[in-house]
């Protein structure tokens, strides 16, 4: 059995000549391109929301509305001392004037409000999953030391986009084993066309004491070989489109898309792809091929 990548002579009489001849390399190659595209995705996706998890799903925002500056500060320095003292409660600090300015500059301007519209203070504080478990008595005890406190939970306003990036996650996944389904079909329909088309050199091969099997190896070993190839060329379209879409996301300079980024392993798992698809295919042509052989008897 010829181990290279030379078709041998059964091979060159039972399939077309060339390495993308025919429509079934080049479906394939159009579905691994969108396969390693939606796989990207999928992780990409997952990789953000655990991110953006870690980053936000522990914090907590505290806003006092107070018109009188004094009465403002007293609260801000007694929520400050409340954190400070409650178990679980880690990293707590006061945005300052200038990241306030910098907040509400896109609606108010560079000059802001003006001394005479009071801003609200804000106090950003980090929870450990224990003491985010009791955020209701946080949020009792920050009321009872400052009225005007109203507590922002960022875990509550991020539960919908994690339920909407987990449906994105599994709507990936449907697309990557459609492809597969479809990739699969494929490989049938073009197995079955050469059986057709070549049916009787198959029986010429029968008469001479060719095996089921052994037709059947010619067919899945020339079919592997086409379908690695065209999974090589359509992995490499779709990680030339991701890294050019990296680079657009990159100029965009958002948090939350920039933790959409795909770590190396990642890029190991869409490297494995066209392997995956070729034992597809390898499966796919020797179940259909064995199947119609002993059909023809």
């Amino acid at each position: 059995m010829n181990i290279g990548w030379r078709p041998t002579a059964a091979e060159r009489n039972l399939l077309p000549e060339g390495r993308m001849a025919g429509p079934m390399p080049w479906v394939i190659a159009i579905m691994m391109f969108l396969t390693v595209l939606a796989a990207a995705a999928g992780m990409s996706l997952a990789v953000g929301a655990h991110t953006l998890g870690n980053q936000l799903g522990g914090r907590i925002t505290v806003q006092i509305v107070e018109a009188s500056p004094d009465a403002r500060e007293a609260q801000v320095a007694a929520v400050i001392t409340e954190l400070n003292r409650t178990q679980g409660v880690g990293a707590v600090s006061r945005m300052s004037e200038a990241d306030m300015a910098r907040l509400l500059a896109p609606w108010f301007g560079a000059e802001g409000l003006g001394p005479d519209i009071p801003v609200p203070a804000l106090i950003d504080a980090e929870l450990s999953p224990a003491a985010h478990a009791r955020i209701d008595r946080i949020a009792a005890a920050v009321a009872h030391v400052a009225p005007a406190a109203k507590i922002d939970d960022h875990a509550a306003w991020l539960a919908p986009l994690a339920g909407l990036v987990r449906s994105l996650e599994w709507l990936a996944l449907a697309l990557v084993l459609l492809m597969a389904l479809a990739t699969g079909c494929a490989v049938v329909l073009a197995s079955r066309a050469a059986l057709n088309t070549h049916r009787q050199v198959i029986d010429v091969m029968h008469l001479m004491g060719a095996t089921d099997i052994q037709i059947a190896r010619l067919f899945q070993r020339r079919i592997a070989l086409d379908a690695l190839f065209s999974g090589l060329v359509g992995l490499a379209v779709a990680v030339l489109v991701i890294l050019l879409l990296g680079e657009r996301v990159e100029g965009l300079g958002s948090e939350l898309l920039g933790s959409m980024s795909l770590p190396v392993y990642a890029w190991g798992i869409l490297t494995m792809l066209p392997i995956a698809g070729a034992l597809l295919a390898t499966v796919a042509a020797r179940l259909t091929v064995v199947g119609a052989l002993r059909r023809m008897l």
